[in-house]
């Protein structure tokens, strides 16, 4: 619990300081002497709910707020999906709401037909040339350039030329759903 209220002290200033108030404005408002605040903000005095309960109501903040809060592992770690020749990496928590993946599209033979889905697309290549067909036009990205577009215009994109294309892409949810989809069989 100790190393818990180790930063209660300098988010109560921090709390106090964002409303522009002094240590004098503050402890009036909640019934205390600024000498009690001074040295409870710089940690020689020692948090209690006595003192803390009426300073968090006065600065309309949580108890909560001022206790240090485990901060979760941010790190990703979801399985690559492959599909359609594709390799599609998830860079975004399970449930996020962004829905973002760094695909890797092969060179392809055969064009894979035309897909219309709801939803929007963003898109930026990192690596190769990705080719895009998008209604009637048909567009090269290199690296470095980016494309935004309604998926309920027919698409489909492909590593243009004989290497593969690394693309960050991100989609709304009905546009995850339709790209990371595997059917099992």
């Amino acid at each position: 619990m100790a190393g818990e209220l180790d930063q209660v002290g300098a988010r109560l200033r921090a709390a106090r300081r964002s409303r522009e108030w002094t240590l004098e404005d503050l402890a009036s408002r909640a019934g205390m002497s600024a000498s009690t605040l001074s040295r409870l903000e710089s940690g020689k005095r020692q948090a209690s709910l006595e003192l803390l309960l009426p300073l968090t109501r006065s600065l309309g903040i949580r108890i909560d707020d001022l206790v240090q809060q485990e901060v979760p592992d941010p790190r990703v770690r979801r399985a690559v999906i492959r599909k359609d020749g594709m390799l599609i990496a998830p860079l975004a928590p399970e449930g996020s709401a962004m829905r973002i993946y760094k695909i890797t599209y092969p060179p392809v033979e055969t064009l894979p037909p035309l897909n219309v889905h709801d939803g929007y697309e963003w898109l930026y290549v990192i690596a190769g040339r990705l080719r895009l067909r998008l209604g009637e036009r048909d567009l090269v990205l290199g690296r470095g350039e980016a494309a935004e577009f309604d998926t309920r215009t027919p698409h489909a994109m492909w590593a243009a030329g004989s290497r593969a294309a690394q693309v960050v892409s991100i989609f709304n949810e009905a546009g995850a759903r339709m790209h990371t989809h595997t059917v099992e069989g």
